[in-house]
């Protein structure tokens, strides 16, 4: 097979397309034909080795993928040509990926490759970011940044979904004008806008959530916009900026500051992880939720994939189809 290689840390460029044996599936493994893999900044953060778990070279990236089963160990209960998506640690930019049959879940009839392969990870990470790290409620005022990334389109998505209403933190108009088509009430560019005064401008007494995949400065500007008792969660650093927060401002507005690493939820919270999984299938498959897909390259040109998402161009989710 085909794949997408890194063999030494470093930026997008590094990555060599070679050919691999095809993977064999043991016992409880399935191995997947994939027709779609989307790429998302932790990609482009494991390249460099400065994400928060470093990965073993030499290794493929891709961490989510949609395609259809060619074969599988001992009762893994799928047949061959079953269209199905999941998500792995790394391995899905390559023609063929193995992993465990409790990863995979079927493919809704009405949905298409790229969809499939640009849902997991970004809606995931937005389903427990405004279901189990903050408790959400309807008409609550909810702020997302980055909000025209992958994450931020899912939490706008699944936000207006849950009947709260959405600010929308961006840079430029092309990406504030999508944040409103996807169902945002409210968009401010953080690049010219005062953040803060904004929110604090269109909610009154500030917002109730905060959602943040960006880090960098923006991050305490809509923490300072937060009304007593909300609750800001932290789920990446697409800036490259860890944010130092004052502690002081957690004590006089009473808020909540949390997190979310959907990377180890099977790990440390296995029931929340499963039930969080089966909704959110249950709303991909009513057609109630899609990801939205900006550009889709071929496996050959996946550093260029890899290089628009490091540069923070991509709206929603970029597609490779090995």
């Amino acid at each position: 097979m085909r794949a997408a290689i890194c063999r030494g840390y470093g930026p997008p460029e590094v990555i060599e397309i070679g050919d691999f044996a095809n993977p064999v599936a043991a016992d409880g493994d399935v191995v997947v034909a994939v027709r779609s893999a989307a790429v998302n900044f932790p990609d482009v953060l494991s390249m460099a080795d400065e994400y928060q778990r470093s990965t073993p070279l030499p290794y493929i990236p891709g961490s989510e993928f949609a395609g259809h089963v060619v074969s599988g160990g001992a009762d893994h209960g799928f047949a061959d040509g079953d269209r199905v998506y999941g998500t792995i640690h790394s391995g899905a930019f390559a023609e063929y990926v193995t992993l465990p049959v409790t990863r995979l879940q079927r493919m809704p009839d009405s949905v298409d490759f790229d969809a499939a392969a640009g849902f997991g990870v970004a809606y995931t990470t937005a389903y427990h970011a405004l279901r189990t790290a903050s408790e959400l409620r309807s008409g609550d005022w909810v702020v997302v940044l980055g909000a025209a990334g992958g994450v931020g389109l899912a939490t706008v998505d699944l936000a207006r979904h849950f009947g709260a209403r959405v600010i929308a933190a961006a840079s430029g108009d092309d990406k504030l004008a999508l944040c409103l088509q996807r169902g945002a009430e409210a968009a401010i560019d953080y690049r010219t806008d005062d953040l803060r005064r904004r929110i604090k401008a269109i909610t009154g007494e500030g917002a109730h959530v905060v959602v943040d995949p960006v880090g960098g400065p923006a991050s305490e500007s809509a923490l300072r916009a937060l009304r007593r008792g909300g609750t800001f969660v932290t789920v990446g650093y697409a800036s490259g900026e860890i944010p130092a927060i004052p502690l002081n401002l957690v004590l006089l507005k009473g808020i909540t500051i949390t997190s979310v690493d959907i990377g180890t939820m099977t790990i440390h919270h296995p029931e929340v992880e499963k039930q969080g999984r089966a909704e959110l299938h249950r709303l991909f498959a009513a057609g109630a939720l899609t990801p939205y897909v900006h550009e889709v390259y071929p496996l050959a040109e996946t550093a260029a994939a890899l290089r628009h998402v490091a540069d923070r161009k991509a709206l929603g989710k970029v597609i490779i189809r090995p």
